[in-house]
């Protein structure tokens, strides 16, 4: 019988427990963002799948946790914190810096002899072995970083006006940039497990290239998926990823069935 971790585990939130689950979904965020991004994204796809959206340390339930700002640290937190909920089949969805949250925790999973995802999404993140060509951001003055926090066209103008809810929200960003630019991609073997990776069409930051990539950290399937929007079309697209999830989760579910 499967055993669930206790419905308060800071890790995860937005949780919809789903006692007919045989799947897991954990959704990591982009940098700045919460698990709220991931809110409702249950009733989206198929009935055997629980979506756990992972609560990172310094945002909305966990405003007062000390945010991470390098991402080894992060990923042993994470490997430790997650295995009470590994005792499903699952899967790692993450758009942006969730795309590299979702390849490392599988590198390490790996590496403990722990259990694995069957499967990544990764979304609006170029491969990891991917040079970034952008300057880093991190450290700037605040004046250049909320200008280059407008070009990216992630933080509603309206919580860029708002100074008090930046004051809060400044150093989660900038810690969240500096796992992105402190980030070195060490060389490894290809993961076994299947990599589904989504684009926008719109993106100027992460490329179809870019992308293409992924193709190379996996020995299993690899598929390409472009939609319309920019780097944030996890929102504006919400319902063609569901639609997409939902196959390659179907199918495994199917694979589950014939065993």
């Amino acid at each position: 019988m499967s055993v669930s971790a206790p419905v308060s585990d800071r890790w995860i939130a937005y949780r919809e427990a789903n006692p007919r689950a045989r799947q897991r979904l954990f959704c990591f965020p982009y940098a700045g963002g919460g698990a709220s991004a991931y809110r409702g994204w249950g009733s989206s796809l198929p009935a055997d799948v629980e979506v756990c959206p992972v609560q990172l340390p310094g945002r909305e339930s966990r405003l007062r946790d000390q945010p991470f700002d390098h991402l080894e640290p992060l990923i042993t937190a994470l490997a430790g914190a997650l295995r009470p909920w590994l005792d499903l089949p699952f899967a790692f969805f993450g758009h942006s810096m969730g795309g590299l949250i979702s390849f490392e925790l599988a590198r390490e999973l790996r590496r403990l002899r722990a259990p694995e995802p069957f499967h990544l999404f990764v979304s609006a993140r170029r491969g990891p072995q991917v040079p970034n060509r952008e300057e880093p951001i991190h450290g700037l003055p605040e004046p250049e970083f909320l200008e280059r926090l407008r070009e990216l066209n992630g933080t509603p103008e309206e919580v860029l006006q708002h100074a008090e809810l930046m004051r809060l929200l400044i150093p989660i960003l900038r810690a969240d940039f500096a796992v992105n630019e402190n980030y070195e991609y060490v060389p490894g073997e290809p993961l076994s497990v299947g990599i589904s990776a989504f684009g926008g069409l719109g993106d100027v930051e992460v490329t179809k290239e870019d992308l293409a990539a992924w193709k190379d950290q996996t020995r299993g399937r690899f598929r390409l998926r472009m939609l319309p929007g920019d780097h944030f079309f996890v929102h504006s697209g919400r319902e063609m990823i569901a639609d997409a999830l939902a196959r390659d989760l179907a199918e495994h579910a199917g694979s589950l069935a014939v065993r």
